[in-house]
């Protein structure tokens, strides 16, 4: 899938987050990077299909907002495509993705959302 089509599924993803939670998301962005490169501490081998890095709104407070960066949600491409078999599939896996990030961004943590079936 090209570049454009996926940013495409990204956005078509970004859509269906409910009005009322997209609303309070707050000083966040949402990107997509072709591969995530892991952490000197990580498997040189690791692979993520998205990525939370940030605050999550139920960890701030009024330090918060001094000076704070915006959260930042990536998506990676290459993972996703070499898991997925068709259109189908990427497109639907992208729509977990997003959501697994955004609910972190809310503070639901990796435990509840395979609960949820969202893991």
């Amino acid at each position: 899938m090209p570049l454009p089509e996926f940013e495409d599924a990204v956005n078509d993803a970004i859509d269906r987050i409910p009005e009322e939670i997209a609303r309070e998301m707050t000083n966040v962005g949402i990107f997509v990077e072709e591969e995530y490169e892991p952490q000197a501490w990580e498997d040189p081998e690791t692979e993520l299909l998205g990525l939370y890095e940030g605050t999550p709104l139920t960890e701030r407070d009024h330090w918060w907002e001094a000076g704070s960066l915006p959260d930042r949600i990536t998506v990676f491409r290459g993972p996703i495509l070499r898991m997925c078999e068709s259109r189908e599939e990427v497109v639907h896996e992208v729509l977990v993705t997003v959501i697994h990030e955004v609910a972190h961004h809310f503070g639901i943590a990796d435990e509840r959302l395979h609960e949820l079936g969202w893991g």
